[in-house]
């Protein structure tokens, strides 16, 4: 597997060889459109823009969460569009304490394509050490990628409910979510039973780049023994910067519950916890 994190200082050769692909995933749940938007007002040069909503997840239905995993053979057909190879790094950013950017680094892992980084300190990092932005949409490509889904990466919901005192069940949500204090997406506040807190920013700096890995090794002990750990957040977006986190600490086999509380609130036979476990 790659290393994980790129620092700012050490994309513009790749982007001078061209030797990478790079992805742009800004989002906001508040307003879909803004990713795009803030895309087409500048971008780092080569960048395409991939959406949370169509690019990065699937078809929604009744079950399943709000950001359903994307369809193979759609995701396969994007990233053939923009020029990804069997062999091509995938570089992705964004400006959120890169949870767009984790987003596309897990997934590109579960399709089989371990050569992704995600720019440390996003777009404004990338700003700050001077490197210029530019409206240039680039053409599309003709890559040969192709999506192998790895189920091994996932954990469904129904073994949460078969097994779940097996597992180290994390919630990367804020921690007013995870107590059930309030929710401010979801129909249902509060946490799946038997779950622990890791809140997602609390592994990264104001300036949006992650800790050292000293001190993400710290907040994680905190939690005790992560046995068979399993994250989850809202929608299996922001959980990623934990499993990102994670593998960057030396704990690679991590899951992903990707349906995440929008899933399992939507069963209204699924118990419910609220505030610290006793």
């Amino acid at each position: 597997m790659t290393y994980p994190l790129l620092k700012a200082e050490d994309l513009q050769p790749l982007l001078e060889s061209g030797s990478a692909v790079i992805f742009d995933c800004r989002f906001s749940l508040a307003d879909f459109t803004q990713g795009r938007n803030q895309y087409l007002q500048g971008h780092i040069p080569g960048a395409y823009h991939l959406d949370m909503e169509s690019d990065l997840s699937g078809s929604k239905g009744s079950y399943g969460g709000r950001h359903p995993l994307p369809n193979p053979v759609l995701f396969t057909t994007r990233m053939r569009e923009c020029g990804v190879n069997t062999d091509t790094l995938v570089i992705a950013y964004d400006d959120n304490r890169m949870a767009g950017a984790s987003r596309l680094w897990w997934l590109m892992n579960y399709f089989g394509h371990s050569s992704v980084q995600v720019l440390n300190g996003g777009i404004k990092a990338w700003v700050q050490q001077g490197g210029n932005l530019n409206t240039d949409i680039p053409e599309t490509q003709h890559g040969n990628f192709s999506a192998s889904p790895n189920p091994a990466m996932v954990a469904e919901m129904e073994e949460l409910k078969r097994n779940g005192d097996r597992l180290t069940l994390i919630d990367a949500r804020e921690k007013a979510r995870y107590l059930g204090q309030e929710e401010p997406i979801d129909p249902v506040a509060g946490h799946i039973p038997g779950a622990i807190n890791m809140p997602w920013q609390s592994l990264t700096s104001d300036q949006g780049r992650f800790l050292a890995p000293e001190q993400q090794q710290q907040q994680w002990a905190t939690l005790g023994p992560l046995d068979s750990p399993v994250v989850y957040c809202g929608s299996g977006v922001t959980a990623c910067v934990d499993l990102l986190s994670l593998t960057l600490t030396g704990v690679p086999d991590a899951r992903l519950y990707s349906g995440s509380w929008s899933d399992w609130c939507s069963y209204p036979d699924n118990p419910v916890a609220t505030g610290l476990i006793a």
